[in-house]
């Protein structure tokens, strides 16, 4: 057996695996949840002890659940553009501000402005979400927590330094959220001048090591504290949802993962370079060397639906279950309601982060059930407008899967699948992004001469599902409703968020 030990620290907690990579087998998992806070509208932070103290006790349980202390390798993947500010020795600074935080969206406008090459590769500038804005927010409204920090990274960055001692950025980051030049290997420091924040190459892990890279040892009290008995590597991950492209063996162009969650990400390859105007990318060798990775997505989805039913209706999970039986109903006979899905603003393909949530067409006679059903709606047409638009610009989507927590909402699975209009792959396994940690750590090893191969030989498997032909034709039609209405009422939502911002800074 070699067995590696992956982490995938998502929003609402770590998971912790064990793979057998001979046997290309989940031994055993383990979760453990941490918490967010939401102190001001559009504003979302974690604490990153949190982080580390649920990697440790859900790597143990995992470890000892898997019969074996003899782990070769770790591996970890998390969210994207969960910015930790800390010093040398990671002790942080101040909360870190989570993927889906909003706040910089001043500063992410302000990156439109730059005129560089690179800026290219993130389609002219960078989202709210990313490091970039968020560290030139810091340096703007916390200018003593800026000064005083010697690392502002990633949550993955973090984690591994605290597993290895060594602070080292993945090339899949940093080409995708810092603005860095993955064609030719190097930080742009004009960028960062350009945009005010000189210093801010400097607080980088100034180390890049590409996905399936070695960054170093586990540290013998890290492997005590796990219960790993002997010396162990820990390879270079990623971007959860996009190390989860290995899992799916999707990494040939014209493959697409989606990955529905708490938010909904879109991922392809392009052979070469292409016009991909209002999406991310395309970044060249950001995942696999060679090819250019391209990123869509929903900043909200799954929270939609649980603030319904949890803040709005006050569910359980039980209820909730309950309540997605109700909405089938309701999405059956279509209450004539309109939801637009930007609660949190929109990733793409409108790049909007001051878009808001509605729901248009309201009735006396509405109820709960309508309401969800409309929810889920919204959710199947944004996914659904990310690969129309994705196709318009010219890229080739031939194969898709799906993974994730919506394989656990039959009703929003079965929407999506209705709104793209096309038979997809359902992934059995909802554990992509540890099984491409695998991937990574079987790379890394050496069992494997390239994370292509090491991905077609541990890919998960799927099931085919078939769109609804009555419910696609409702899609379509809907879908003029949706693009009609996002349009329409852009100038109010902005109106509104701009409100939401005054009242929190007050």
């Amino acid at each position: 057996m070699t067995l590696v030990l992956n982490f995938d620290l998502g929003t609402g907690g770590v998971r912790a695996g064990v793979y057998d990579v001979e046997r290309r087998t989940m031994l055993s998992t383990s979760e453990f949840s941490y918490s967010t806070t939401y102190p001001r509208a559009g504003w979302a932070e974690q604490q990153a002890e949190e982080w580390w103290s649920a990697v440790l006790i859900a790597g143990r349980d995992a470890v000892a659940r898997c019969g074996s202390s003899d782990i070769v390798s770790v591996c970890v993947a998390t969210t994207a553009s969960s910015v930790v500010v800390c010093d040398k020795e990671s002790n942080p600074l101040y909360p870190a501000i989570l993927w889906m935080d909003c706040r910089a969206s001043d500063e992410a406008r302000a990156t439109e402005s730059i005129d560089h090459p690179v800026m290219d590769y993130s389609g002219g500038g960078d989202a709210a979400e990313w490091l970039v804005p968020k560290a030139m927010w810091l340096s703007a409204h916390e200018p003593a927590i800026f000064e005083r920090a010697d690392i502002i990274c990633e949550a993955l960055d973090f984690i591994n330094f605290r597993l290895c001692g060594e602070w080292a950025g993945s090339r899949m980051n940093a080409a995708c959220k810092w603005n860095y030049d993955s064609r030719n290997g190097n930080f742009v420091p004009e960028i960062y001048e350009a945009l005010g924040v000189p210093e801010l190459q400097q607080k980088l892990p100034q180390r890049i090591v590409p996905v399936g890279g070695v960054i170093g040892e586990l540290q013998s009290k890290v492997a005590d504290a796990l219960g790993i008995s002997g010396p162990a590597i820990v390879a270079q991950g990623g971007i959860d949802a996009h190390i989860g492209v290995l899992g799916a063996g999707t990494v040939a162009a014209g493959g697409m993962l989606i990955i529905g969650g708490t938010s909904v990400v879109h991922l392809t390859h392009l052979q070469e370079q292409g016009d991909v105007s209002g999406f991310w990318g395309p970044y060249p060798n950001a995942l696999v060397e060679g090819l250019w990775l391209v990123e869509a997505g929903q900043v909200s989805a799954g929270s939609i639906l649980n603030w319904f039913s949890q803040k709005l209706f006050g569910l359980d999970e039980q209820g909730h279950s309950e309540l997605i039986r109700e909405a089938s109903k309701a999405s059956a006979k279509n209450a004539g309601l309109l939801t637009l899905d930007y609660w949190m603003g929109n990733r793409t393909p409108y790049r909007d982060a001051d878009l808001r949530g509605a729901v248009l067409g309201l009735s006396l006679g509405h109820d709960r059930a309508d309401l969800y059903a409309s929810a889920v709606d919204s959710i199947a047409l944004g996914s659904a407008n990310v690969v129309t638009v994705l196709e318009q610009r010219g890229v080739a989507v031939d194969h898709i899967v799906i993974a994730g927590g919506i394989c656990k909402n039959s009703l929003w699975l079965q929407s999506t699948v209705d709104a793209l209009q096309r038979p997809v792959h359902v992934a059995y396994d909802d554990n992509l992004s540890l099984i491409g940690t695998a991937v990574c750590s079987a790379h890394a090893l050496g069992i494997f001469p390239d994370l292509i191969s090491a991905s077609e030989a541990c890919a998960a498997p799927t099931r085919e599902m078939m769109p609804d032909l009555q419910r696609a034709k409702r899609y379509r039609d809907t879908m003029e409703l949706y693009r009609s209405a996002t349009g329409s009422l852009t100038p109010v939502l902005h109106a509104l968020s701009a409100r939401q911002r005054a009242g929190a800074e007050k």
